[in-house]
C-alpha cells in the first residue's frame, strides 16, 4: 500500500512526551502530534502588547513517516496557504532524524537557519528520501508586525508532499 496523508505526522519538539506548544523550541522529538484544524496549535495568542510593538517567534517540529515499510521520496515542504502574519519555515541544519538545537525562548533564533516563505512547490524545500520511520526538524518562524490589526483566525497550511516506489 503506498504512502497516504495519514502516514505523514508533524510531531511536537521538546522532548518525551512534551505537549506545551510553547516548549516546541528545539530539542528531541516529542511523542505528541501536533493537531490539525485546533486554534493556536502551534503559536499562542498575540496579546495586544505584541501586536503594538511587533513580535517574532520559533518553533520546531518534526515531519515523520510513519508508514510500515516506504520510503518517502523527494519530499518537500512548502507554505501552500496563509493569512496575515507571516510564517517562513527553514529546514533544520541536523537533517534526517537529527535532533535540533534548543533555543533559549520563542523570541531567540535557532543558529545557522536560513529562512523562507516558499508559497508553491517549485521553490519548496527539500527534505530528500525519509525511509519508514525517519524524521526531519522543521523551523516555523511566525513574524507578527508592528501595530497588527486583532484578527480572530489567521491560518496556514503547511503542505509536505513526495513520491513513493509501491
Amino acid at each position: 500500500m503506498p504512502i497516504v496523508a495519514a502516514d505523514i505526522k508533524i510531531y511536537l519538539s521538546g522532548g518525551a512526551a512534551n505537549s506545551n506548544v510553547n516548549a516546541s523550541l528545539g530539542g528531541a522529538k516529542s511523542s505528541v502530534e501536533l493537531v490539525d484544524n485546533n486554534l493556536h496549535n502551534l503559536f499562542d495568542v498575540v496579546g495586544s502588547a505584541e501586536a503594538a510593538a511587533g513580535d517574532t517567534e520559533y518553533r520546531l517540529v518534526y515531519v515523520e513517516n510513519t508508514h510500515g515499510t516506504l520510503t518517502l521520496q523527494s519530499a518537500k515542504v512548502w507554505l501552500q496557504s496563509q493569512s496575515a502574519v507571516p510564517l517562513a519555515i527553514a529546514l533544520g541544519g541536523e537533517g534526517v532524524n537529527g535532533t535540533a538545537e534548543t533555543v533559549a525562548n520563542e523570541d531567540t533564533a535557532p543558529s545557522g537557519e536560513s529562512f523562507s516563505s516558499p508559497t508553491v512547490e517549485g521553490s519548496a524545500l527539500s527534505f530528500g528520501d525519509m525511509a519508514a520511520g525517519e524524521h526531519y526538524p522543521l523551523w516555523v518562524r511566525r513574524t507578527v508586525p508592528s501595530f497588527q490589526a486583532a484578527l480572530s483566525n489567521d491560518t496556514v497550511v503547511l503542505r509536505i508532499k513526495g513520491d513513493t516506489a509501491g
